[in-house]
């Protein structure tokens, strides 16, 4: 691993793998965070030939290098890399799990594509169809720290992939921990009992606002809930000024609108916060 200051760090797409890592120390009361950043940018042809198509893999991969109490660490390093690579990452260090990951990337891609490229040139030999650009893949991964308070830490995930076809797909995830108790926060520990109807309504009246429109209907033929119910969602994130709910492509809307956030602050929500559970943000 090489490691330098993040003022130095870049991230070129070129033909050689290379990872990094930057630092920055978050402090919660008696507790110390160092978060380190592991960075992987990868470029690998098909049979290992430059002239043909190739995949690329970076990923910024946002972990605890430090913590004043390990079974802290520990236990949100393996939440962040189960969240980014799946259940196979559990158990293996950073530095372990994208080693893995960037290696079965590499072999997936070739396996499952350098038969069909090896068909399709022959083929091409006897025609005058070009074969497919669409053998060119891509992978990026991005995680980070998105804030630290006294009790949350709120963690962001980012996957952006082309695997052929008109157009690549991507996704937001976020993580709220609450750090007294090292939980993933859900919507039942924010709300009352019963919050799902008056919640939605919330929702729907702020998409209206966001939006300058009047009526459901209205954000219906923008394409609102053409793809799927506008509900309460888990995939959120928490922070002084309230409560984002984060959807992402085709989950209320066509992909070509892209990602919809709805941010609720706390006066919006005040008729069916959870008194009982309380964070210091």
């Amino acid at each position: 691993m090489k490691k330098q200051s993040v003022s130095f760090l870049s991230l070129l797409l070129t033909a050689s793998s290379c990872f990094f890592s930057c630092n920055s120390i978050l402090n919660k009361n008696t507790q110390s965070f160092q978060i380190d950043s592991i960075r992987v940018n990868q470029t690998e042809h098909l049979f290992q030939d430059t002239a043909k198509p190739a995949c690329n893999l970076v990923i910024n991969f946002a972990y605890l290098k430090e913590a004043t109490d390990p079974q802290t660490q520990d236990s949100l390093n393996n939440r962040f890399l189960t969240t980014c690579f799946g259940e196979q990452a559990a158990g293996k260090t950073p530095q372990q799990a994208i080693e893995n990951y960037t290696r079965q990337y590499i072999s997936d891609y070739r396996k499952d594509l350098e038969p069909m490229y090896q068909k399709e040139e022959k083929e091409s030999e006897t025609s005058d169809m070009p074969i497919g650009a669409w053998y060119s893949y891509y992978r990026n991964i991005e995680s980070h720290v998105q804030s630290l308070s006294d009790d949350l830490l709120v963690y962001r995930f980012r996957f952006d992939e082309y695997t052929g076809g008109a157009h690549g797909v991507y996704m937001t995830t976020y993580l709220n921990i609450d750090l007294r108790t090292l939980k993933q926060l859900t919507l039942d520990d924010l709300f009352t009992d019963n919050y799902q109807e008056p919640l939605t309504e919330l929702l729907w009246n702020q998409l209206m606002e966001d939006n300058n429109v009047g009526s459901r209907q209205e954000l219906e033929e923008l394409g609102y809930g053409t793809s799927g119910e506008l509900t309460p969602t888990e995939n959120f994130h928490i922070s002084k000024e309230g409560v984002t709910f984060c959807y992402n492509i085709y989950e209320i809307a066509p992909y070509v609108m892209g990602a919809t956030e709805i941010l609720l602050n706390w006066d919006l929500l005040k008729d069916i916060r959870n008194t009982q559970f309380e964070l210091n943000l």
